[in-house]
């Protein structure tokens, strides 16, 4: 109770309704609690998770990219195809980071140096890094990935149920964590979002720093891609379509501002599990894909709506103190 005392208000409202999807989720189904279901649910929103972490930074210095999950389908693909072409693993995987950390960067270059919006670039580059994934597979799927790094995408920390890539995206989730919230980096963000003109005047490097999000943006989704090929065991040009809907809707019903300068990652975090396990106890009763696609519009919608009404709310009470205490002798 003390640690949800230490939480802000929306970041405690996600933990209890994590702790009421997770009970709903029981009432579905008696199966929906068990160690085994908990264990292959969370590992199905993992990439969310990732990517949802750089894009968390960018939503806060009031950026968007709207082409994460076709950089991850691009790094699929370009993992598959040298794989199957009889480069080293290793090489292979160096190369999708290369590939994403590039797209990261023309977005970057594009927002940064051409002044253009990103919402617009994103949306280009989403259906040209798309577009480009399907050049090198085509519909082909490569498969036959060995062991030992499919191991890495569907596997478990020794000892636990808990999914490698979860494992992994928790660690990633705390170091931007401090490095949002505790370091001159972290509150430039902040400070970019809010109003970039004053952060600008105050000597902050403004382009600079929306150049590396977006390579980061990038890079993490690399590692996304990376994730998604070996927990399927397969790369595809079509691997994690639809995805970026979900990470920005996670990222907004985490509280990030989608006017920039506010929003934090445990936020963004718990809204990724709260969306992952409302889709979980959905699939887990047979609700089809489409009624899916509805809740994550819904939960898009909702993203926008609630936090900004709670913050209102929230003001307005905070109006009526001060109001109280101008008043009283």
């Amino acid at each position: 109770m003390k640690a949800l005392r230490n939480l802000p208000g929306w970041e405690t409202t996600l933990v209890v309704l994590v702790v009421v999807a997770l009970l709903g989720g029981g009432v579905l189904s008696k199966d929906f609690l068990t160690g085994q279901n908990l264990s292959f649910l969370t590992a199905n929103f993992s990439e969310i998770l990732l990517m949802a972490l750089t894009m968390t930074l960018l939503v806060i210095v009031a950026e968007i990219d709207l082409s994460v999950a076709s950089i991850l389908g691009l790094c699929s693909a370009v993992l598959g195809v040298l794989f199957a072409a009889g480069v080293p693993m290793p090489l292979a995987i160096l190369a999708a980071f290369v590939v994403g950390g590039l797209a990261g960067l023309l977005n970057g270059l594009l927002v940064t140096r051409l002044g253009l919006p990103s919402l617009a670039v994103t949306i280009g580059t989403l259906a040209l890094y798309r577009g480009l994934a399907y050049v090198l597979l085509g519909d082909r799927a490569i498969a036959d990935f060995p062991q030992a790094y499919t191991n890495f995408g569907f596997g478990t920390v020794p000892g636990t149920l808990i999914p490698i890539p979860i494992a992994l995206g928790t660690v990633l989730a705390v170091v931007t964590a401090v490095v949002l919230h505790a370091t001159p980096f972290g509150r430039s963000l902040y400070a970019i979002g809010a109003n970039e003109v004053a952060a600008r005047f105050s000597g902050l490097r403004v382009e600079r720093t929306k150049l590396l999000l977006f390579v980061m943006s990038g890079l993490m989704s690399a590692l996304a891609g990376i994730v998604y090929t070996f927990r399927f065991a397969s790369a595809r040009g079509d691997n994690a379509t639809g995805f970026e809907l979900g990470v920005i809707a996670a990222v907004l019903l985490g509280g990030v501002s989608i006017f920039g300068g506010r929003g934090s990652v445990v936020g963004a975090v718990l809204a990724v599990f709260l969306i992952g396990l409302i889709n979980g106890a959905l699939t887990i009763v047979d609700v089809s894909n489409e009624i899916l696609t509805i809740v994550t519009g819904l939960l898009l919608i909702g993203s926008v709506l609630v936090p900004n009404l709670v913050a209102r709310v929230q003001a307005a009470r905070q109006r009526r103190r001060l109001r109280g205490n101008t008043v009283s002798p």
